[in-house]
């Protein structure tokens, strides 16, 4: 990975609370610490005052816990946006449709971006899979991110783990280079 730098952005995807419950979407969760982590990442590049931008899900279904007037809409404790870092709200997985996000990140000469949050197979893969081939520069942290079980085309249920690890697996080298939160720790410190 080339020097984080003021080019380098943070972007939290998804760090939500609908994502604590246990029965959202799954039973079955990976990396139960994943926000947790998430939110040491977020004090890390605020001491550096280096970018931050949080997307967060607005499902249009009403019944989603995802949905704006639910509780699980609402960002995670662990890294709830400071009035100066930019949030951006989306509707689909992406987060570069529906938002402004490459316009700012035009405006702040950002060139690589490291992504973290919910959920691997899920969003995080669309947005870095857009990001890689927007060309910037993209990281994706392992640890900081979770997947849920996932019921396979043949009625029977996919793990968690063969999610989350097919997930990273698919995005690494051609989309993103795939760190831990300890590799990221020693390329700030």
């Amino acid at each position: 990975m080339k020097k984080i730098n003021s080019c380098t952005a943070l972007i939290l995807v998804d760090v939500q609370k609908a994502f604590l419950e246990k029965d959202y979407p799954g039973l079955k969760r990976n990396n139960h610490d994943a926000e947790k982590l998430c939110g040491t990442i977020l004090a890390k590049w605020r001491e550096l005052s280096l970018p931050v931008i949080h997307i967060r899900h607005s499902s249009t279904n009403l019944n989603s816990k995802l949905h704006e007037s639910k509780p699980g809409f609402l960002f995670n404790d662990h890294v709830i946006p400071l009035e100066s870092e930019t949030v951006l709200t989306k509707n689909v997985n992406s987060g570069f449709i529906g938002t402004n996000l490459s316009g700012i990140l035009n405006d702040l000469n950002v060139t690589a971006l490291v992504f973290a949050g919910m959920t691997t197979n899920h969003c995080i893969s669309t947005t870095v899979r857009m990001s890689g081939n927007l060309g910037y520069q993209t990281y994706l942290i392992s640890d900081a991110t979770a997947a849920y079980n996932t019921l396979g085309l043949d009625g029977e249920m996919i793990d968690c783990e063969i999610i989350y690890n097919t997930s990273l697996a698919n995005l690494s080298e051609e989309f993103a280079t795939i760190l831990s939160s300890q590799e990221l720790f020693k390329l700030l410190n």
